[in-house]
């Protein structure tokens, strides 16, 4: 028996980066050729546009995913609360009427949340990047406020909310930890992710522990990380640059270790969605056959992991 439910993210066939492109409908039928149980769909074009998709089309998407056994997980919303903007334009009323229509969509297709994200950090000329700097403090004082209003459209939908762990503000998950506490509203919990502790250095299994409870998604992909280096004439060396690239490969193929991660969700109590997603270029190339063969690699790959942690509590 599964430990974790197993999704599709519908961006892996949205050819943003190059690869296949798939309508939404065929995406349905791809999970279901594939193995998966559910998909999450990309709230926007190509995909779904939760502001444009009426009733109707709703209706028609909800009975493809009956038809093809696959449940609907929910939207995943794309946002940012510090875009850059004059004070007069509402960019926080934009996307709240947004994310209340996914919320309003994700309800329709009979899913349980709407995957968010915080903001990045664009600092204007002046200001401060640094945590202890009053224009940081004034950020997050907005963020939870923002946060709050999201969840009160989450609740009125009868969906909750999933803040990734992808964007500058609370990405650290111990600050994550801190920013939903503050938060403090039932219908806002965590998306959280291995990608992002791994690159960044963190203990996965420590930051999954600690997140599990707080947990109501978590989505997957895999990387291998190639140093880069600037060549020096003067010394006739290499100078080690200080970040490294990062290249999308099958699960299986990566450098991420997801068995402390998903070991330490499960520890934590998450038993949740555990979501496939193709969201850069692939090192085997983008073309629909290895796009199919990435997404039987991660069903294979998560089979292999569940049974080495159900033999760890054996």
């Amino acid at each position: 028996m599964s430990t974790f439910k197993r999704g599709l993210f519908s961006v892996s066939y949205a050819g943003l980066w190059g690869q296949q492109s798939l309508p939404l409908e065929k995406v349905v039928q791809k999970a279901a050729a594939l193995g998966f149980d559910g998909i999450l769909v990309m709230g926007k074009k190509p995909h779904l546009s939760p502001l444009q998709t009426g009733d109707a089309e709703l209706a028609s998407l909800r009975k493809a995913m009956q038809d093809w056994g696959i449940q609907a997980i929910g939207v995943a919303a794309y946002t940012d609360f510090f875009i850059p903007a004059p004070s007069e334009v509402p960019v926080d009323e934009f996307q709240l009427a947004y994310i209340e229509a996914c919320c309003r969509v994700s309800a329709a297709l009979g899913g349980s949340l709407v995957r968010i994200f915080t903001g990045y950090n664009h600092v204007q000329p002046g200001e401060s990047r640094q945590p202890c700097g009053p224009g940081f403090q004034a950020k997050w004082n907005r963020l939870v406020d923002l946060l709050r209003r999201c969840g009160d459209l989450a609740a009125r939908n009868g969906v909750v909310l999933a803040v990734q762990n992808h964007h500058d503000f609370g990405v650290d998950s111990a600050l994550m930890d801190i920013l939903l506490a503050e938060v403090g509203h039932p219908s806002v919990k965590a998306g959280y992710d291995a990608w992002s502790p791994y690159l960044r250095g963190e203990d996965l299994a420590a930051g999954a522990r600690l997140l599990a409870p707080r947990t109501a998604l978590s989505i997957a992909a895999n990387y291998r990380r190639f140093p880069q280096y600037q060549y020096q004439p003067e010394l006739i060396n290499y100078k080690r640059e200080a970040t490294d690239l990062a290249k999308a490969t099958y699960m299986s193929r990566g450098e991420i270790d997801y068995q402390p991660f998903l070991g330490g969700l499960a520890d934590g109590g998450y038993s949740g969605w555990v979501v496939y997603e193709t969201c850069s270029p692939l090192i085997e190339g983008s073309s629909e056959e290895v796009l199919d063969a990435a997404g039987t690699d991660f069903i294979d790959y998560m089979t292999n992991l569940e049974t080495k942690l159900i033999r760890r509590k054996a």
